[in-house]
């Protein structure tokens, strides 16, 4: 590398490392002068060379959506995770189902979602799918009452460590919640009385319904949604 280079490559470690999130090449671009910003095959091949002198460390640097972050290694999660004193976040079996009918089937409809599940979709579960923005509306279905299409967002990819919805757990290797929740780095609870975690109207007896991962085998439509 010439010495700009090795310069531009020191500016974007420094604005990754802390950044706090995701900074997309656009955004990178941003941090020069207008008379000095450097192409976005400039951009990568500095990122790329980032990425390879990072290879054998405790950290990475991962695209996730349409950005790039440092981040931990999954290897030394047990340990990083000592660091934090907040338990994790615990979601119910509903709001997994749910999760996972809209990245899978997206784009879909609440009326989609609950013809799946076979229950009343909680409002508690889809308010609670938005406020993390994992989940936000992409449009309306041009039929009578225009009921709202509902896809995954890129705080969806970054929370999730995906850098493209491709990325998900292929369906015919995953059979229950268990494992979509192991592959997702979910905590799953089953019990009830937390956020947005209990559907109206009751929770289906075990086996009654679909899992979401069977039930996300054909689509529902196309469009919508983000890779």
């Amino acid at each position: 590398m010439s010495e700009v280079n090795k310069e531009l490559k020191n500016i974007l470690e420094a604005a990754l490392l802390v950044a706090g999130k995701p900074l997309s090449l656009k955004r990178m671009a941003a941090l020069f002068p207008k008379d000095s910003v450097p192409s976005n095959e400039e951009l990568k091949q500095a990122i790329e060379e980032l990425q390879n002198e990072y290879a054998d460390r405790g950290v990475e640097l991962r695209q996730v959506g349409k950005g790039f972050r440092f981040q931990s290694r999954e290897k030394y999660s047990e340990w990083v995770s000592r660091l934090s004193e907040e338990r994790p976040a615990r979601y119910s079996r509903a709001l997994l189902e749910t999760l996972a009918i809209i990245a899978y089937r997206q784009p879909v409809t609440r009326g989609d979602i609950e013809d799946i599940r076979g229950v009343t979709v909680s409002s508690d579960t889809m308010r609670t799918l938005q406020e993390r923005e994992w989940v936000r509306e992409v449009g309306h279905r041009d039929v009578p009452g225009k009921p709202a299409l509902f896809g995954t967002t890129p705080g969806f990819l970054e929370h999730f460590n995906l850098k493209s919805l491709s990325e998900l757990p292929p369906l015919s290797e995953l059979r229950d919640l268990e494992e979509i929740s192991r592959e997702l780095n979910f905590s799953l609870d089953f019990g009830t009385g937390e956020e947005g975690q209990e559907p109206e109207g009751g929770s289906p007896e075990e086996g009654a319904t679909e899992t979401a991962a069977e039930a996300a085998v054909e689509p529902t439509g196309t469009g919508g949604g983000h890779e």
